[in-house]
């Protein structure tokens, strides 16, 4: 592994016209600490950074590139459109083509609206089940991620039936009063919420938690929180901005055995282009303009390139079908993680659903933000630099989930086994 004097050198070069040379907070690293990684190229299961450091890639652009960078499919795809130009305001027929492979995938979905990310998606499901219902509250979980609107960013406060409280800067009081947080598996908090308030238009949730590290629904939790809002006429919104295509091709409501009232979805939809899109069953999705009097438009919505990038992703995911394959390569990198932390004597518990993963330094089984913070962050830093420099590239911090692609070859994993384990060891050492 070559120093990281180009990046270093970008990222002042950077702080002079970025806000803190970055576009998103979390490539700043501040939670491992250092400065952040600049990368120039990516192809296949790996991506170059400008220094010219290779590294197995399991960010994946947060998990869109589930077919590796640059598949040649999609590449020429995207190649085809760019010719007919980049932007037109206006229809195209490729919006249609990818608007029935989606809603052909989705049972509970008959029409779909595409915008420009998985924040608007939400955005838009939110406001579309408030149209629908006619009531204003919606209630969230603790430790899921739906975006930057202010009505999510939020956080509990000292308890579950508390008033929500602003979770950032510039967020007014009055831009979260109608926002309920809930614990993730733990259905009683939903109901408690339900018998203090008559005007829940519905619950949002990411049906597998990849914001706070892959926390998964125990014991039947999504199946009888849809019934139970059933009997109460409210909504239950997925966001699958990250499950969806992930971990089935029908995404992470499939698997469950749950079917949404309202799904988000993003990322993986474009084959890595800025896109997302909110559906459901055509008496809900009738509420929208031009329709319906729930207005919502785009001018970038439905944009071509992210719309050829996404048919061809789509097309070949459903034909490779990798969902078996990546079942197996989750288990072997658990077990790898496993073993390696019981050789060093570290602790750590690993969660895991399809293709995605993440490891938790601490004993306690994680299935709710509260236990997912009980994980040693330190210890993920020392463990985060370690692997970077033997040649694999996470995501920086603790409480984001691991991507796998179906381009990681053998010797991908020998590469992530070798990183694993001397990451280890460093983490044992730093005790």
């Amino acid at each position: 592994m070559k120093e990281f004097q180009k990046s270093q050198k970008l990222y002042n070069k950077g702080l002079e016209n970025l806000v803190g040379a970055v576009n998103s907070p979390v490539r700043a690293f501040a939670s491992v600490g250092g400065n952040p990684l600049f990368i120039k190229k990516g192809k296949g299961s790996r991506i170059i950074d400008v220094d010219g450091n290779k590294y197995v890639d399991l960010v994946l652009s947060y998990g869109p590139m589930i077919l590796g960078h640059r598949h040649k499919k999609v590449q020429k795809s995207i190649n085809k459109a760019l010719k007919n130009g980049y932007s037109f305001g206006a229809s195209t027929e490729n919006e249609i083509k990818l608007a029935k492979i989606i809603c052909d995938t989705f049972p509970g979905m008959d029409k779909v609206r595409f915008v420009n990310s998985g924040t608007e998606a939400v955005l838009s499901s939110i406001r579309l089940a408030r149209a629908y219902t006619g009531k204003s509250k919606i209630i969230k979980f603790s430790g899921c991620y739906h975006g930057h609107q202010d009505s999510l960013l939020v956080a509990a406060g000292s308890g579950l039936a508390t008033l929500s409280l602003p979770g950032s800067k510039g967020v007014p009081e009055d831009a979260v009063k109608n926002t309920l947080i809930a614990e993730y598996n733990d259905l009683e908090s939903v109901k408690k919420h339900f018998e203090n308030h008559d005007d829940i238009a519905g619950v949002i949730i990411e049906p597998v938690a990849g914001n706070m590290g892959v926390v998964i629904p125990q014991n039947k939790f999504l199946e009888e929180l849809k019934t139970f809002l059933q009997s109460k006429g409210a909504l239950l919104i997925a966001d699958e901005v990250m499950t969806g295509f992930r971990s089935k091709f029908g995404g992470a409501q499939e698997l469950l055995g749950v079917e949404a009232d309202i799904t988000c979805l993003g990322k993986v939809i474009g084959g890595g282009f800025p896109v997302g899109a909110y559906g459901a069953r055509n008496e809900i999705m009738q509420m929208v303009a031009p329709l319906g009097e729930m207005y919502q438009a785009g001018t970038l919505s439905g944009n071509p390139i992210a719309m050829a990038g996404g048919i061809s992703t789509l097309t070949e995911l459903k034909k490779q079908d990798p969902y078996i394959l990546f079942d197996r390569v989750g288990e072997r990198i658990e077990n790898i993680l496993l073993d390696a932390a019981k050789k060093h004597n570290v602790d750590i518990t690993v969660n895991r659903f399809g293709s995605m993963l993440n490891p938790f330094f601490t004993k306690v089984k994680v299935t709710n933000f509260k236990e997912a913070q009980t994980s040693d962050t330190k210890k993920f830093a020392v463990f985060f630099w370690e692997m970077i420099k033997n040649g694999v590239f996470l995501p920086p911090s603790q409480f984001e989930a691991w991507f796998l692609s179906s381009a990681l070859t053998e010797e991908d994993i020998r590469v992530i086994e070798n990183a694993v384990d001397r990451a280890m060891e460093k983490v044992a050492e730093s005790k």
